[in-house]
């Protein structure tokens, strides 16, 4: 939590002000059972109404300025605790958008929306309850016990025994409680991956009749939860009866010893009474602070996984991109723009037992078409994904231009590289503002020239509004190879020096596939592409075909050097060709 109050800085003003104007209701507070004293013991017994009338005034003045205190600190409290949960939202978000896939993979999908949006609620509820009332109730509670004090010091010695008594019941739940609250936090975690998961896969869970599976899995989940957050709740629930019991006990021996001291004349009625309230003052505000303690305990254990989080560094390091043009490394290695070596590259994941590729080596030149194939998980989207640096590889090095990936700055090297990923993701808002993802002051033409190259503009021109139709979250209101073809047009934009398509027209039909194929080899940019495919007609006018087998190089060539010298391309291409094409193959 001490990491996360940086945060506040900008707020001390708010988190002083709170906490004071609170300090400042809780003194008018105390006041009043003197008040009260006074009203019994002078006007009460004097038959005086003028005085009561008066001090009776005077209490609903120290209402007045009690509640106005009150409200002015609940202002100044919502208003830091809000302005601090914003901060450590957009800097929980900045640092994720920093991290690599690799600890994006690590750390999943489920647990950052949770950190992000429930544990950084409960963060802002815990500044909240602080600034409002961590000062304020043990003021209150010792404040009482020393007016207590001030009117009867043998009467005041049951304030001395029953405060520490409840201290150690209140602290001693807290204790209790916190590792549970984790349990329980961590347990929301599994059961919103679970809904996450349902609720993503909800077509493939129908398609598969698997409703009653999931349903029983996360009805386990969610019990598990339950009889967490159950078992939690049981020992804080035990704070009220305990601390009520002790209150109570305490004002019943209060009262004993007060009607005692009354008789004798030690002390008049109305002190009685102010004592009482002292007492029920305690009890209030100690309720209070158990309830602040277990949201508190929340808000910590919730902080705690926040700050996990951001203690979470990239496991990639970049240069600075000052210092990146200072030395000038892309003009001193003298390469062509848009070249791209795989110098002996090898990729491992974190955790993961063995390599996804070994020893990966070829070069490509500018204006090449190289392809990707090979079976499912021997590699083909680990090795396009090293050349934006989405992963860095664990032995080698991959260069672009010359130039190590390792040694570029990120935006300089991701400027370079246009990248379609294997699922289409396009976003809430209109074409226009889609194709603006690649480059983000392209004009019309501009966008009408890719759309064009991506076989897209045809049906966007059938479009109403062309441009500006408007496309649902994830494109649900389009097809998959209406949406294939304008992620491929998102990409084009921003005409970068490397295009890398990642199975990214299996939605195509065959024809349409050949077209987007041509008109990027057409380019008057001469696009070095990199063409990760299943389908060998896909890649099988590629200037170069890379062969993946396991992770290994089978075969680098042209389709039909690989035809006479590669069995896996062999078995993959005679596989998706009848037999009468295999005669002239």
């Amino acid at each position: 939590m001490k990491k996360l109050l940086v945060y506040l800085k900008d707020y001390k003003k708010e988190s002083i002000l709170g906490p004071f104007f609170k300090l400042l209701e809780a003194s008018f507070e105390l006041l009043v059972p003197l008040v009260m004293a006074a009203v019994i013991d002078t006007g009460i017994a004097n038959r005086d109404s003028g005085y009561v009338i008066r001090m009776c005034l005077i209490m609903v003045g120290l209402g007045i300025v009690g509640l106005a205190s009150s409200v002015t600190a609940q202002y100044f409290a919502a208003k830091a605790a809000v302005g601090f949960a914003t901060g450590v939202r957009r800097a929980l978000f900045s640092h994720i958008q920093g991290l690599s896939y690799t600890e994006m993979d690590t750390l999943g999908t489920s647990t950052m929306i949770t950190r992000m949006t429930s544990d950084v609620n409960q963060a802002q509820s815990g500044v909240n309850m602080t600034l409002r009332l961590f000062l304020r109730s043990p003021f209150i509670v010792f404040g009482a016990m020393f007016m207590a004090f001030t009117i009867n010091a043998k009467a005041a010695m049951v304030f001395v025994v029953t405060i520490p008594l409840l201290s150690v019941v209140v602290f001693g739940i807290m204790l209790a409680t916190i590792p549970l609250y984790r349990k329980v936090q961590a347990g929301l975690d599994k059961v919103l991956g679970t809904t996450r998961e349902n609720l993503t896969g909800v077509r493939v869970l129908r398609a598969f009749n698997k409703e009653e599976e999931e349903r029983a899995r996360f009805s386990e989940r969610n019990e598990s939860l339950t009889k967490m957050q159950i078992f939690a709740g049981r020992i804080s629930a035990l704070m009220n009866p305990v601390t009520y019991v002790i209150i109570n006990g305490a004002v019943v021996v209060l009262i004993w010893t007060g009607a005692i001291q009354v008789d004798n004349g030690i002390i008049t009625q109305g002190e009685v009474v102010a004592l009482v309230n002292y007492m029920s003052q305690i009890l209030v505000e100690l309720i209070k602070l158990a309830n602040l303690i277990i949201t508190i305990t929340k808000a910590l254990a919730c902080a705690n996984r926040i700050s996990a989080v951001l203690d979470t560094g990239s496991s990639m390091e970049s240069p600075r991109l000052e210092e990146w043009l200072r030395t000038g490394k892309e003009e001193k290695a003298g390469f062509e723009r848009g070249t791209v070596e795989f110098d002996h590259a090898s990729l491992i994941y974190k955790n993961a037992g063995a390599e996804s590729l070994t020893n990966i080596h070829f070069r490509a030149e500018r204006g090449q078409t190289i392809g990707i194939i090979g079976g499912t998980g021997s590699g083909k989207s680990s090795l396009v994904n090293l050349i934006p640096r989405f992963y860095d590889v664990s032995g080698g090095e991959v260069l672009v231009d010359g130039v190590d990936v390792r040694e570029y700055p990120i935006e300089v090297l991701r400027s370079k590289i246009g990248v379609v990923p294997q699922k289409a993701v396009l976003f809430r808002g209109s074409i226009r503002d889609n194709l603006r993802w690649g480059k983000k002051d392209a004009t019309d033409s501009e966008m009408w020239e890719a759309l064009e190259l991506s076989q897209a503009k045809e049906f966007v021109e059938k479009k109403e509004d062309g441009l500006d139709v408007h496309i649902a979250q994830g494109g649900k209101n389009l097809s998959g190879g209406q949406r294939q073809r304008l992620t491929i047009a998102r990409a084009l934009v921003k005409k970068p020096e490397i295009l890398i398509l990642d199975d990214s027209a299996s939605a195509l039909d065959f024809a349409t596939d050949a077209k987007l194929r041509g008109a990027i080899r057409a380019m008057k940019e001469r696009l070095t592409v990199f063409i990760v495919s299943q389908r060998a007609s896909s890649i099988q006018y590629a200037d170069q075909i890379v062969v993946l087998d396991d992770g290994e190089v089978a075969g680098i060539g042209t389709h039909k050097s690989l035809l006479e010298s590669c069995p896996v391309y062999q078995e993959i291409y005679y596989s998706q060709f009848p037999k009468e094409d295999r005669q002239n193959g």
